[in-house]
């Protein structure tokens, strides 16, 4: 057939007008398709009551636990000034400085009953952020009291993981499809997005992310899934446990140094049990951190002197430092503790396992 020109330049621009839309179509799909499979499909989607949203809500409350020598409370800090009386003497905190001031004092003799008064009214910051004026000891009791209920429900701060900043988390509807993203710059910030974060979205972190882990691996560690932060917390939160049960067991283990007077039983070195050489000694420990070693079968030899303390991490750690005696000093170690009773305290070199130290009371 014989075509008008016109008609051929109409269907090769109609044809032209169809690719072009197809080629745009598809590209849109193409894109439409990436996004869904990085967002819209995320695995770390997630509501405003899922285990992550808690995860980072906790982790982004306000931590409280830096002066609970002076409060014994983590779940808020005083604000300063404040007054206290610390074992009788009364200070008045004005910087954080001034801390120092109360170590010293809660910390001249250990095993006793530490008493801090604290003078009302006071404020405290919560672990909301929000700042609250105490009038009273009944109303700071209260506090304790809902920040133990907040430890046992497991709704208290998360303390041993902080975030590097920035973060961001994507937004989706309720369709999964992304919505928009946010940047969060610190740890109010994250509280307050996380805590007002409403039901009719969701949410997904844009990994990966890095933070500061404590406890046995304290470090710095890439996140890189919900999946990886439940873990990572799971973990820290364990090596927490296990510090506060150290740290009681450091408690025990001074008092039961104090308490008593001690005898070298074994210090093994190089293979070799050199106990004998500290037979005729007892070892007392003073309750101001000094310890003595007495010659119980010769009086004019002069007395041993030194020091100790007692720490605690994962693990409890006995540190004695003696001068004056070539053969005392050789325990000039920081040991960790392995076993304890009233009865035997066994010790191994944290330099050199293979170096141990027993010591029995009498």
């Amino acid at each position: 057939k014989n075509l008008n020109p016109k008609k051929i330049r109409i269907m090769k621009t109609l044809k032209l007008v169809t690719a072009t839309l197809c080629l745009s179509f598809l590209g849109l799909m193409s894109c439409q398709d990436e996004i869904d499979t990085e967002n819209g499909n995320n695995p770390n989607t997630n509501s405003s009551t899922s285990p992550t949203a808690n995860n980072l809500e906790r982790a982004s409350m306000y931590d409280g636990s830096f002066d609970d020598f002076l409060d014994g409370i983590s779940c808020s800090s005083i604000l300063l000034p404040v007054t206290a009386t610390i074992n009788n003497t009364e200070i008045t905190l004005v910087s954080e400085a001034d801390y120092q001031l109360v170590l010293n004092i809660l910390g001249q003799i250990t095993n006793d009953d530490d008493s801090i008064e604290l003078q009302f009214p006071l404020t405290v910051r919560l672990s909301n952020y929000t700042e609250v004026q105490v009038a009273s000891q009944s109303e700071y009791d209260a506090l304790i009291d809902t920040c133990e209920d907040a430890e046992n429900k497991a709704e208290d701060a998360i303390n041993c993981l902080d975030f590097d900043f920035p973060i961001t988390i994507l937004t989706f509807d309720l369709n999964a499809e992304q919505t928009g993203s946010v940047v969060i710059e610190s740890k109010p910030q994250l509280y307050t997005y996380m805590n007002n974060f409403g039901d009719d979205a969701l949410f997904a972190i844009n990994y990966p992310i890095t933070a500061n882990v404590s406890g046995e691996s304290s470090s710095v560690v890439e996140i890189t899934s919900d999946m990886d932060l439940q873990t990572r917390i799971t973990d820290c939160l364990a090596d927490e446990d296990i510090m506060q049960e150290a740290e009681e067991d450091a408690n025990d283990l001074e008092t039961i140094l104090v308490e008593g007077k001690f005898k070298v039983q074994s210090f093994v070195a190089t293979g070799v049990n050199t106990a004998n050489d500290y037979a005729d000694y007892t070892i007392d420990f003073a309750n101001n951190l000094t310890c003595t070693a007495e010659n119980i079968v010769n009086a004019t030899i002069e007395d041993v002197e030194g020091t100790y303390a007692v720490t605690s991490e994962l693990e409890v750690f006995l540190t004695l430092t003696f001068s004056g005696n070539a053969t005392f000093e050789l325990l000039n170690n920081t040991w960790q503790v392995t076993s304890y009773s009233e009865s035997s305290i066994s010790l191994q070199s944290t330099t050199n396992a293979a170096i141990t130290l027993v010591l029995s009371q009498i």
